[in-house]
């Protein structure tokens, strides 16, 4: 928690540490990276006419509450692009734009590294060649 503090989050709740929607309210977006029923226990702490943003599918079963509330639902999708790469490298070299690097393994050492993530680090994990 005290890293996404350091990102610059108002509030930061654990969503391991109890239900938080009983802790949530009136939030104008959401992004939820973590699917199952977390995308449909975040649209109860939307306002009406919020965003719930999900890297994943939203279930069919979750659209009816939200279009019921005015939810616009979007599954967001990255994909590549030059002039976006571009960009993010410049943000990069100027400075405005860090990468959290958790830990660094050799690539010899990759099956270290998958053992590494199953500890749910906070942070990217690198191969080095």
């Amino acid at each position: 928690l005290d890293f996404v503090r350091s990102l610059g989050a108002d509030e930061v709740i654990d969503y391991t540490k109890g239900d938080f929607v009983n802790e949530v309210r009136d939030v104008d977006l959401v992004l939820e990276p973590l699917g199952g029923d977390h995308a449909q226990h975040s649209l109860k702490v939307l306002k009406p006419g919020g965003v719930l943003v999900s890297l994943l599918n939203v279930s069919d079963a979750a659209k009816p509450e939200a279009r019921a509330h005015n939810i616009r639902v979007e599954r967001m999708s990255v994909v590549p692009d030059q002039a976006g790469l571009v960009e993010l490298g410049r943000l990069v070299d100027a400075g405005k734009l860090a990468v959290h690097v958790a830990k660094t393994f050799p690539l010899a050492e990759a099956g270290a590294a998958h053992a590494f993530l199953g500890t749910r680090p906070v942070g990217k994990v690198v191969l080095t060649v």
